[in-house]
């Protein structure tokens, strides 16, 4: 008992010694480092975070302390860039053993650029340079949600998960719970409260240290990506609808008091009747393309048609009768699908198959589109979305509509696309986000 209770202490001073040393060093997380309450227990047998407390055994810390203190530095840093880089509240809806490991991963990644004696360097530093070299062919940025979906894509076997898991691993996840109903308030106030943390550090190295201190650009990039501001993509696509009267009794631009003014005065005669109708912006006319060339990903191109589909159900903004042409295209037109009404939509979805595989030209969709237009097959086209990954040839003249290119992260090459458009890039996380949000309103949560 005596033992237990004075590993307890020891532990709690070797995490103040650790926080100590690594304020000195990074003194732009001093608001990071402060922000986590230490506490002994028995509920994790190595460390581990809620996001409010950082829970210890006091003879794991110790037994890291007596190997090295860099291990212990480490580590703790390796937490609090965690909670820095939201890594608890985004681990909703993802497969937990495969999400522990990305984030793992991009902490470490992390912690191996910064060049400071007292976080030392990680035990077999080649295999991890190289495995981060294959990452950043797929992503300018190696966060955990860009990980994830390589390591999804890569389909590992249980020893190859085992061996990463092993490499990476410094701290329990078992902490991280954002699934728990009663917990989501306390874990969105969390989650706001780390968002606050990791833009004061930004600052801090925009103004102070980016660029001075010595390996401050990893740190700088990924709380970067981590605070964007998410894009709302069921916003965006209201952009493309145009105005029209709908038979609906419009509220707005009713005057009430004119109409209980003539009940009062007359009895049952309103001096004035609501409008029958009502102008709304919807969407009728409208283009999809996908691009089907070997550099897209074919699942990808399915959550994307998905989480369209799933906007598009909504009656506020769209019409019910629809006129919808769905291209797939590649170095030239793949398929040519019309869709007229929700349904057929959901049928087309059910049964979608990728069409394509060769290079990327985008001006077959547009060449396409005139025709289709001169022939009258569209009313009032709203415009054209164009999913792709941003490389190909873009056509040189703007089309009488809008277009944007959608674009899944940012492209690993960088891509101009021409001033007339738009340009989108989106997160899977924001896709799966919009699509979610639509199914709860129905769901009426």
């Amino acid at each position: 008992m005596t033992e237990k209770k004075d590993l307890t202490e020891i532990g709690l001073e070797i995490l103040n010694t650790a926080r100590n040393e690594l304020y000195l060093n990074l003194p732009y997380l001093d608001v990071a480092l402060c922000s986590l309450t230490f506490q002994p227990g028995g509920e994790t047998c190595f460390v581990a975070t809620d996001g409010e407390r950082l829970v210890y055994d006091g003879s794991y810390l110790a037994d890291r302390f007596l190997r090295s203190r860099t291990l212990v530095n480490r580590l703790y840093l390796h937490v609090i860039l965690h909670c820095m880089l939201r890594h608890l509240s985004k681990k909703r809806g993802r497969e937990s053993a495969l999400w522990d490991i990305a984030c793992d991963i991009a902490v470490e990644s992390i912690l191996d650029s910064l060049d400071y004696p007292c976080l030392g360097t990680a035990g077999s530093e080649p295999k991890r340079r190289s495995l981060y070299g294959a990452f950043l062919r797929d992503m300018p940025v190696l966060t955990a949600e860009g990980i994830y979906r390589t390591l999804q894509r890569r389909r590992l076997s249980d020893y190859e998960r085992a061996r990463l898991q092993k490499e990476f691993f410094a701290d329990d996840h078992g902490l991280w719970d954002p699934e728990q109903k009663n917990c989501q308030e306390q874990s969105q106030r969390q989650d706001e409260k780390w968002k606050d943390v990791s833009e004061k550090a930004q600052t801090g190295l925009e103004t102070v240290l980016a660029g001075a201190a010595a390996g401050g650009e990893a740190v700088y990039e990924q709380i970067k990506v981590a605070s964007r501001e998410g894009v709302d993509y069921r916003a965006f696509l209201r952009r493309f609808a145009l105005p029209r009267e709908v038979m609906e009794v419009d509220g707005d631009s009713f005057d009430y008091i004119f109409y209980t003014y003539g009940l009062r005065l007359y009895g049952n005669l309103p001096l004035v009747e609501p409008p029958e109708t009502k102008e709304e912006k919807r969407i009728e006319d409208f283009v999809i393309a996908v691009d089907t060339s070997m550099s897209t990903s074919g699942e990808l191109v399915r959550q994307f048609l998905s989480c369209t589909y799933s906007i598009l159900r909504s009656t506020e903004s769209f019409s019910r009768k629809v006129n919808i042409r769905i291209l797939q295209c590649d170095d030239r037109i793949r398929a040519d699908r019309t869709i007229h009404d929700l349904d057929q939509l959901q049928a087309y979805m059910e049964h979608f198959e990728l069409a394509g595989g060769s290079a990327t030209n985008f001006c077959p969709v547009f060449e396409h589109v005139e025709r289709l237009r001169a022939e009258g097959a569209f009313t009032r086209l709203c415009g054209l979305i164009y999913f792709t990954d941003g490389m190909g040839i873009y056509p040189k003249r703007r089309p009488p509509y809008d277009v944007a290119f959608v674009m899944m992260e940012k492209p690993t090459v960088e891509v101009e696309v021409p001033p007339w458009a738009i340009r989108l890039t989106l997160t899977e996380g924001e896709l799966e986000r919009a699509g979610k949000s639509k199914e709860a309103k129905e769901r009426g949560q």
